[in-house]
């Protein structure tokens, strides 16, 4: 109750500060709006999946989705990503063989899964031409985040909403939101990622698998550890999602929550009782190098309501009728 209580008060104290930053976002995006700041388009379809707060609310699994879908259409996608959690400067690929600190964790993931090109870099417009260069082919872009991204013309975008919700519904730094929630009103589709509480397509997190870190090719059911006390970590945007997944598999989870795109320490998993160690997909690659026999990693996959790949494919064949809309 304490500590609910001093958040209430921060965000009383910051409240001012949020007044100004919300009148900054709108003027911004008034801007782009009016062509007044200069943005650019491709000239190929651009589908932006994003969310209003920050932090990680399943845009990654969704992109990845996406990439998959249209590649089993016939579409030639890649993806393009900021690199949270890295220093990228000038664009660049992100492969398998990547390191986190160099492209960040999310892209690394996305590469290994997609089967299709992944670059990063905070400048989207410098990355795409970059990406194109090596990858005339591609005929599709996918935004992992970037709603906010308003250099880069896009023609669909996705809203990711998770169980959070907007926090106290205040912008930053007040509260957890990057733009009003009245901006929902003007994107192209919602997903509601495990919650009922806004409309908009559904999608959950599923996964059967648990994977040796040290072996990949060593798999157990999740359930296999039912019953087992396991250290579940997580540094991802809600590491709840996680521990909540685990239990109900059966798992006895003794939770460590880390910030989103934690640089880990491999000390930092050494809990001295020789339980088994689960973590996500996002958040083993960066420690592949300091990997130990007693840690599993557990990959999940996004599973959407169908009619939004039905939605996504009809919205994307009227682009490809009308390419004078970019």
């Amino acid at each position: 109750m304490k500590h609910w209580y001093r958040r209430a008060a921060l965000a009383r104290l910051l409240w001012p500060a949020s007044l100004a930053f919300g009148f900054v976002v709108s003027i911004r995006r008034l801007l782009y709006r009016a062509r007044l700041l200069k943005s650019a388009h491709p000239g190929i379809p651009v589908i932006v999946v994003g969310n209003l707060v920050a932090g990680g609310s399943g845009k990654t699994p969704l992109a990845l989705w996406i990439a998959e879908l249209l590649r089993s259409k016939g579409w030639s996608p890649a993806i393009v990503s900021r690199g949270h959690g890295a220093s990228v400067g000038a664009p660049r690929a992100a492969t398998i063989a990547s390191e986190a600190s160099e492209v960040g964790d999310e892209p690394i993931v996305l590469a290994r899964r997609s089967g299709c090109p992944v670059w990063v870099g905070p400048e989207r417009v410098r990355v795409i031409e970059a990406l194109r260069a090596q990858h005339p082919e591609v005929n599709v872009l996918v935004l992992d985040d970037g709603l906010q991204h308003y250099r880069l013309r896009r023609d669909l975008e996705i809203a990711v909403v998770d169980a959070r919700g907007f926090g106290n519904g205040f912008l930053l730094p007040a509260g957890p939101l990057r733009e009003p929630v009245s901006r929902l009103k003007t994107v192209d589709a919602v997903v509601a990622h495990g919650t009922g509480a806004v409309k908009g397509f559904s999608m959950v997190l599923e996964g059967e698998t648990l994977h040796r870190m040290t072996d990949s090719r060593d798999r157990w059911p999740l359930k296999s550890l039912a019953g087992q006390s396991v250290h579940a970590v997580a540094g991802i945007g809600d590491p709840n999602r996680f521990f909540i997944q685990l239990g109900r598999a059966g798992l006895k989870v003794v939770p460590h929550p880390f910030p989103d795109h934690h640089r880990f320490e491999p000390r930092e998993l050494e809990f001295g009782d020789g339980a088994p160690v689960v973590m996500t997909e996002k958040d083993a690659v960066k420690l592949r190098g300091a990997a130990r026999p007693q840690w599993w990693v557990f990959p999940v996959t996004a599973k959407l309501d169908p009619a939004f790949g039905d939605w996504l494919l009809r919205k994307l064949d009227e682009r490809r009728r009308r390419p004078e809309a970019a």
